[in-house]
């Protein structure tokens, strides 16, 4: 198939992470498209583009990291929000639980399983680990299937299950052959079940608000009103911000920009991800200001691209400053 790509034999390529690495080459790569885009880095998106010369680059995701949203602003990437639900999606009923609330939650899944429709339970972990204080699927498998729900049928999957085995759970699960899933974060994208209703999350402050809205979205897909539960043992103060921003926002990209306040968009000219930048004239979060500012440089740069015009020296001879700095620093 390597072959293929590279002589230009096939004119579509579909992949995962596969197509980065340094061995597969493009004849001509024109388009890339990148779905789920929130789980590619940086630098692998860059790695994509170099596939070719400039190709054209469209990337989706129903919930846009906080980076994005930044570099929206600042002329990195064109928008285009669609902001409907797709035919016959609805609204998710979300609730952050206490752990003294533990066992509602059971018996609403009893109860929705006995209404014919089925859950899924996410743990962080697939074993349970002294360093992190977190519910992990296997035990958590074990014991739900012995003390809580010993007369339901319960699969288990994880990353680290052959291919066929997860394969098998999961056609069990969608056939309605199971009742619940236990299962780490794999099912956080790709997995379409309308029969489930429910989604359980365990130490649900372990995942940041991206995560959460996908888990989220695991659910809802058929007719029947469906319903996502929160459950956290002590979280952060940080950790409850999001909870509570989770529990009351369904929109992704009101979620990113929730998100962008709590954690800083990163560096523009960088890797990292996170964090608050060097921000001298404004705050991240002045959204409208950022859009004007945005909008001015645009006009500019159809005016006068290279800055020569005498009321730009100011400007021009700044940048100058600011990009030789960068380079100094990438040599030292």
């Amino acid at each position: 198939m390597q072959k293929a790509i590279a002589s230009g034999e096939v004119d579509i390529i579909i992949g995962t992470h596969a197509l980065i690495q340094r061995d597969v080459s493009f004849k001509a790569l024109g388009l890339v498209i990148v779905d789920e885009q929130h789980r590619f880095g940086v630098a692998q998106r860059s790695a994509l583009r170099q596939k070719g010369f400039s190709p054209h680059l469209l990337v989706m995701t129903a919930t846009p990291i906080p980076r994005t949203l930044a570099l929206t602003l600042y002329g990195d990437l064109d928008l285009s929000v669609i902001d409907q639900l797709p035919p016959g999606r609805q609204s998710i009923k979300t609730k952050w639980l206490t752990p003294q609330q533990r066992e509602k939650a059971y018996n609403f899944i009893r109860k929705q399983v006995a209404e014919g429709r089925q859950a899924f339970i996410i743990c962080p972990l697939i074993d349970e680990s002294e360093a992190v204080q977190a519910r992990a699927a296997i035990g958590e498998f074990e014991y739900l299937s012995a003390e809580v729900f010993p007369t339901l049928r319960l699969g288990l999957l994880h990353g680290r299950m052959s291919s066929a085995d997860k394969d098998d759970v999961m056609s069990r699960f969608r056939n309605g052959e199971l009742d619940i899933l236990v299962s780490t974060p794999v099912v956080e994208v790709g997995v379409d079940i309308p029969n489930a209703t429910v989604m359980l999350i365990e130490s649900a402050d372990r995942f940041g608000l991206s995560q959460l809205h996908q888990f989220r979205g695991r659910v809802g897909r058929g007719k029947e009103q469906s319903y996502c539960m929160l459950l956290a043992e002590n979280p952060s103060e940080i950790a409850t911000n999001r909870l509570e921003i989770i529990e009351k926002v369904q929109d992704g990209f009101l979620l990113a920009e929730e998100d962008l306040k709590l954690r800083g968009p990163g560096e523009f000219f960088g890797t990292r991800q996170s964090g608050i930048p060097d921000l001298r004239m404004a705050r991240i979060s002045d959204t409208a200001l950022l859009e004007m500012a945005r909008r001015e440089a645009t006009l500019l740069f159809e005016k006068d691209p290279t800055l020569e015009n005498a009321e730009h020296k100011l400007l021009s001879d700044e940048i100058s400053r600011v990009w030789i700095k960068k380079d100094i620093g990438e040599q030292s």
